[in-house]
């Protein structure tokens, strides 16, 4: 997998479509797995009640699980 960063364009809500857009549209193709991560920042007030969410999908694009922390890799 390659990294690469590039914009958002909001979409159709339901849809199903993940549209990678621009010269990023070089790096994937249809059929691939993308991880999208978002960023924002927080002042230390707002970091005190903040969690991830982070939002599992099947083959289809619909949501099968959600989580608000991030899962430890063993080494």
């Amino acid at each position: 997998g390659e990294r690469f960063t590039t914009y958002v364009i909001l979409g159709g809500a339901g849809s199903g479509i993940i549209s990678v857009n621009g010269s990023a549209a070089h790096r994937a193709k249809p059929g691939d797995r993308v991880i999208i991560c978002a960023y924002a920042n927080y002042n230390e007030q707002e970091l005190l009640n903040h969690a991830p969410k982070l939002v599992y999908l099947n083959e289809q694009n619909k949501v099968v699980r959600t989580a608000n922390i991030i899962p430890v890799q063993a080494a």
